[in-house]
């Protein structure tokens, strides 16, 4: 947006396309707006703008708009709050004569957005929560020919492929608010719609989402929907195979059991000698490879292959495999560096996060290295192509 059009925006002060903020305060507020301008209620189908430096009256507010406050704003689009991710731009403005920061907020394609399991909406230039009638109109404003893979509806599978009790018993409370849910108020085919996981009614189709999270059989849909792990007594794919398990089922029973089978795995070394305690130390830590682990499912391509997540545990090294090169703004020369992330499965990776198993968005490779590094195992090892990518963990010495 130029300078003009910011300038409209700015001095319209009953505009359900603004809100204006003194100082950065508040970010529970921030988060709120953020939200309910990616939800777009009343469909302008225009960006929405949260001011920051500005009065509510319109006035300057003479905040410094230094570089820490400008990456405060943009971290609030990955943090894990704000689901799915919201696209937005942060810039430093000069309007008016007063320098602000314009949080500029595109409307979703996949909207009900929700902060903290809360979804907000614009009514007129206040916010509010939205009622479950508004929550069906966001839904409804889905647009089908712009929604990734992991969102579009399977035409030849029905609710019943759902399994309806583990989305109301795992699924729901980990994803939305307490009073949300007691408010207990939608129907289950309300729930499955608002959690993205089938289509709005009437044609209610389970998406491919609602089938990787807690489909009954997600691989009789997606073929690929699981992970090849096996364990190799040796250092050559050739020598004796020491365990061999094809993990899947729903998203929950697939995290939880690849968690116990890496787990089971781990060898931990004794020292008796070097201190006055013993001191027990893996051959790997274990948060490095569930890290990896998992990225790998959520960052995997589910489209056009029937390939799995390989983890092959070698006595020397693990290689994890996924089906899929970079994607958007990750390369091959700028993969695995710090802040560079994007997603292919953007929905899935919000069921991942709400399910517990990512706490932050795009730190795993980092907390991996960092791990690694502590349990004095040598640094990782990427081999990025178009259609895979391998990451190599050493076995610590």
């Amino acid at each position: 947006m130029n300078d003009r059009e910011l300038e409209v925006l700015l001095n319209d002060l009953e505009s359900d396309r603004v809100e204006r903020k003194a100082s950065i305060s508040d970010q529970g507020k921030l988060c709120e707006a953020i939200c309910a301008f990616a939800n777009d209620l009343p469909n302008n189908q225009k960006p929405g703008v949260l001011f920051i430096g500005i009065n509510d009256n319109g006035s300057c507010a003479n905040l410094a708009i230094d570089d820490k406050l400008l990456l405060t704003l943009s971290s609030m689009r990955s943090d894990g709050n704000i689901l799915p991710f919201p696209t937005m731009i942060v810039q430093k403005r000069t309007i008016c004569g007063c320098q602000l920061a314009a949080v500029i907020v595109e409307p979703s394609d996949a909207p009900p957005v929700r902060f903290n399991g809360r979804v907000w909406i614009r009514v007129g230039p206040r916010r509010a929560t939205a009622t479950v009638e508004e929550e069906r109109r966001l839904a409804e404003k889905r647009r089908s020919k712009d929604l990734p893979f992991d969102l579009r509806p399977i035409a030849f599978a029905s609710l019943v492929d759902l399994d309806l009790d583990l989305f109301r018993r795992v699924y729901l409370p980990s994803s939305l608010a307490i009073e949300i849910l007691e408010e207990n108020q939608r129907s289950i085919e309300q729930q499955l719609t608002a959690m993205r996981f089938a289509t709005p009614e009437p044609l209610l189709k389970p998406t491919i989402l609602g089938i990787l999270v807690v489909g009954n059989d997600a691989r009789q849909f997606v073929p690929c929907a699981y992970i090849q792990f096996l364990r190799i007594e040796g250092n050559e794919l050739t020598d004796p195979i020491k365990d061999q398990k094809e993990i899947g089922g729903p998203l929950p029973d697939l995290l939880r059991m690849l968690d116990e089978i890496l787990q089971v795995h781990i060898s931990v070394a004794t020292d008796i000698t070097a201190q006055p305690i013993e001191i027990k130390q893996p051959d790997y830590p274990i948060v490095a490879i569930q890290q990896l682990a998992r990225n790998a499912v959520m960052h995997r391509t589910y489209e056009g292959t029937n390939a799995a997540v390989r983890i092959t545990w070698f006595n020397d090294r693990i290689e994890i495999q996924n089906p899929g090169g970079p994607f958007g703004q990750v390369n091959r020369q700028n993969f695995g560096q710090p802040g560079i992330t994007d997603y292919r499965n953007p929905h899935l990776a919000e069921a991942m996060k709400n399910l517990g198993y990512v706490q932050r968005f795009g730190v795993g490779i980092q907390l991996a290295r960092q791990q690694l590094q502590k349990n004095g195992n040598l640094p990782l090892e990427f081999n990025v192509e178009d259609s895979y990518v391998l990451v190599t963990l050493k076995r610590r010495p």
